[in-house]
């Protein structure tokens, strides 16, 4: 790969053309020659799983507009032929969807935190100076953090040591915690984009950059949250607090940092996947953007213009590090490496495996208390559905008596084996956070149009800086027809309530329940305690494939 007088050498090392019954060593994994005077470490998207997961990649992950087509929206075999991927291989286990459950069987849970300080730890003893960066949604996401409102995290990761962070789901802790934890971080919390919402200057608490020596060279670190938090998540939880894209601050502050002797400009962004790729060819001057917010997992940079655009995956599954070549005031060259955090393979960190034992102890029997089985396979991912999501929403219908459900869009959530126990932990994995009340309430048929198309436009407008949700809300009940080629307004159609087989009328009332609403005040049980008390009246789940969902215009 090349890009004027950029070049760059990427991808896994000798262990991704490994057949299955192959054995991997952390040798492997960890090699890696170095090269240039500066090194990165990524790890972002960690959603609080302190402890290894099964996490399966997405099936579905369309792209619009100028990005149909492109990575990170190819998927499974068309992904694993893009990067020459071996079929059966670990990087087919790591990367794509394809025989999740078989090839799980061979290559054991992904991740763990104690794995990841290992990682952390080899690259820094080859590289001392290394800059270890998180790219946000840490405090989120787990049983051990809703109930500790973080620190669990927060102490975990002080451990690590990064030497910056920037943030999205931290702030549904309520800006009140927020700023709490963030005085006391031993480390940079940057975010050139947020902002003190009454006077709508740069908010003291999160400064837009830091400096580090590295290697002989000046190296800026500008920090970017997530830009759509107030629609995004619920704008009362952090209202003195805005956000946005900001790119034409970016632009001020690349050059601030250009004109106080920066060699290299690092983004380290929660702005998703394709809204990096828009801003690195808008703003000049960045050498490298750390990507996350979206969970994509490339195991080679994007190169815009003359920036690389980094993606590291989610759930603490992956660490990418980058070696840097900066010379002259300028990057001529760059080395790249996504590690898979293979549990099995990669030996824990001993201090790291007590720090985290010491946060879970207190919670033990709640965490490991079994509360079903699964014979399903049970993920989240993809752009429409997920297992983990019609598993919700068939709660949501059976113990709110709902004629239809909805259950978020978010991407975050481990997967659940077929035969494996479904514990409360589990349960917390993919429905913690800190507006879970399960709401019911009745909306016309017009009204539930609105809802879907409205969301559909924050996934499927052409604009990436109008991409604004996850995915798609799910849905219980009900079968409809997307066309995501279609302008807002117009890519719903074909609405049928399922226990009935009718079409969804505009004018009639339906019951829908569904679970976190950004409106203050909100009321219901916790959608965790509805999902528990679906599940042990099942005892054992069983999902049947869910094909309530027709997209077209692909």
């Amino acid at each position: 790969m090349a890009a004027s007088a950029m070049v760059g050498a990427s991808g896994f090392g000798n262990w991704s053309r490994l057949a299955a019954q192959q054995s991997l060593t952390q040798d492997q994994l960890l090699q890696f020659d170095t090269f240039g005077n500066v090194s990165l470490i990524h790890v972002t998207d960690i959603h609080a799983q302190l402890m290894p997961i099964y996490f399966r990649e997405p099936e579905i992950n369309l792209g619009v507009g100028e990005n149909k087509g492109f990575v990170p929206h190819i998927t499974g075999a068309d992904f694993r032929k893009a990067y020459g991927i071996n079929d059966g291989s670990p990087s087919h286990y790591a990367l794509t969807y394809n025989d999740f459950s078989a090839l799980a069987q061979t290559y054991g849970k992904v991740g763990g935190l104690d794995r990841v300080a290992t990682v952390v730890n080899a690259i820094r003893a080859e590289r001392p100076d290394a800059i270890l960066l998180d790219g946000g949604d840490t405090w989120h996401g787990s049983y051990t953090c809703w109930k500790t409102e973080g620190q669990d995290m927060v102490n975990v990761m002080n451990g690590l040591k990064p030497d910056a962070m920037t943030f999205h789901w931290e702030f549904t802790l309520g800006s009140e915690r927020v700023n709490e934890i963030v005085e006391d971080l031993p480390f940079a919390a940057l975010g050139q984009n947020i902002f003190d919402a009454e006077w709508d200057e740069p908010a003291e608490l999160f400064p837009p950059y830091k400096f580090f020596e590295r290697g002989g060279v000046k190296v800026a670190v500008i920090g970017q949250a997530f830009p759509y938090m107030p629609i995004a998540n619920p704008r009362w939880m952090f209202p003195e607090y805005s956000f946005g894209i900001r790119d034409e601050n970016m632009q001020d502050m690349v050059n601030e940092v250009r004109e106080q002797g920066a060699e290299c400009v690092v983004v380290l962004s929660h702005n998703g996947f394709d809204v990096d790729k828009k801003m690195a060819s808008k703003v000049q001057g960045i050498d490298v953007i750390l990507s996350g917010h979206t969970h994509d997992a490339l195991p080679e940079p994007y190169v815009v213009n003359d920036t690389i655009v980094v993606a590291s995956g989610s759930n603490g599954k992956f660490v990418s590090r980058v070696d840097l070549d900066i010379r002259d005031g300028r990057m001529m060259g760059f080395k790249h490496k996504l590690i898979p955090i293979f549990s099995d393979v990669i030996a824990p960190d001993p201090a790291m495996t007590k720090l985290i034992e010491a946060q879970r102890a207190p919670y033990k029997a709640d965490l490991e208390e079994v509360i079903g089985q699964t014979d399903s396979l049970l993920y989240r991912r993809g752009n429409f559905n997920g297992s983990w999501d019609d598993l919700i929403c068939d709660a949501l219908i059976s113990e709110r008596d709902a004629d239809i459900a909805m259950s978020p869009g978010v991407r975050w959530g481990p997967s659940l084996l077929p035969g494996d126990n479904i514990t409360r932990e589990d349960i917390f994995n993919v429905t913690s956070m800190t507006y879970g009340q399960a709401y019911r309430t009745e909306m016309t048929g017009e009204f539930i149009k609105v809802i879907l198309e409205d969301v559909a436009d924050n996934i499927f407008n052409p604009d990436p800086y109008y991409q604004q949700g996850g995915d798609m809300v799910r849905i219980g009940g009900m079968a409809y027809r997307c066309d995501v080629s279609k302008p807002q307004g117009e890519r719903i159609s074909e609405m049928t309530l399922l226990k009935t087989g009718e079409k969804i009328d505009a004018a009639k009332t339906y019951q829908v329940a569904g679970w976190a609403s950004v409106n203050e005040g909100t009321e219901g049980p916790q959608i965790w305690d509805v999902v528990e008390s679906h599940i042990r009246k099942q005892g054992t789940i069983k999902l049947e494939p869910n094909n309530s969902v027709t997209v077209a215009g692909i």
